[in-house]
């Protein structure tokens, strides 16, 4: 599979319900997440069931389009609630696979599943219509800097430290929750 996307948002919220705040570049920490961002300091309304697939989350721009298109409901950026927005990136192919976001490397961990949490905090009726469009939940894998503008791309396992990759795949893919 081969595909080259592009890095178009950075969000990250401090806290459970807080307001997404767009970054003009984000550390991502291996094996935690975004620097900042609730998860990475476990201050997220899913925090309590804290899994390593959840480090940071990832949609694609497309699936805004067609949302905007299909069923007439605009999310701006700042509204999904996932960390990083994509153009041009496979994420439904990507659970279980690397991938480099600039110099960093996530792997694919789970699909992101729509919840009620979601469509009661933005007031639309989004659950339908993002299934199994949600977005990717992943890990952080080799960590940096990462800016809107970085391009995205496969990364073979092959050409990854031998250890790094061992420790990482030690872990089980966390398995989606059922939809309501």
């Amino acid at each position: 599979m081969h595909w080259t996307g592009e890095l178009l948002y950075v969000h990250v919220a401090d806290g459970a319900s807080a307001p997404m705040r767009s970054l003009d570049a984000a550390r991502l920490l291996e094996g935690v997440g975004i620097e900042g961002d609730r998860y990475a300091t476990r201050r997220g309304t899913y925090s309590p069931r804290h899994h390593i697939d959840r480090q940071v989350t990832l949609i694609e721009e497309e699936t805004l389009q067609a949302l905007a298109r299909d069923h007439d409901i605009a999310l701006a950026p700042h509204e999904h609630r996932r960390n990083l927005t994509t153009r041009g990136v496979p994420l439904n192919h990507l659970v279980g696979r690397y991938f480099a976001v600039g110099s960093c490397v996530l792997y694919g961990g789970r699909l992101n599943v729509p919840c009620r949490y979601l469509e009661d905090l933005l007031g639309k009726k989004v659950i339908k219509p993002l299934l199994n469009r949600s977005g990717l939940n992943c890990r952080v894998v080799v960590g940096g800097v990462i800016r809107p503008g970085d391009r995205i791309e496969p990364r073979d396992a092959e050409s990854l430290d031998p250890a790094l990759r061992a420790a990482n795949e030690a872990v089980a893919l966390e398995r989606p929750p059922e939809v309501a």
